[in-house]
């Protein structure tokens, strides 16, 4: 049961994503709902960044930074979604780099 309402909520935020890449108060709802559901992303999307940047030195680096960057990922994620009518920071601008947490794999 609570995961389909996880996968239901992440099938929303892609619907209200606008197809241009535009910044909007959409677009930044359905990052704040990307970043509370999918914030565990990034122990696997670290560890990718790292060992891409580093070789194999990059798996306890990208680990480590992983673990920190999930609350970082679920907080911001919280404050986007809560904030997403106002156009904070100037022209809805995400907070974190990469914008999603699934951009590590491209």
């Amino acid at each position: 049961m609570k995961t389909s309402i996880v996968l239901r909520l992440l099938a929303l935020s892609l619907l209200i994503m606008p197809a241009a890449h535009a910044d909007t108060a959409a677009h930044k709802f359905g990052r704040g709902l990307a970043g509370m559901t999918c914030g565990v992303m990034e122990l696997p999307g670290n560890i990718v960044k790292e060992t891409r940047a580093r070789g194999a030195a990059g798996i306890p680096v990208g680990l480590a930074m992983g673990v920190g960057m999930i609350v970082t990922r679920e907080l911001v994620g919280v404050y986007e979604f809560i904030s997403a009518p106002f156009p904070v920071p100037a022209g809805f601008r995400p907070i974190l780099k990469p914008e999603y947490p699934w951009d590590y794999f491209n």
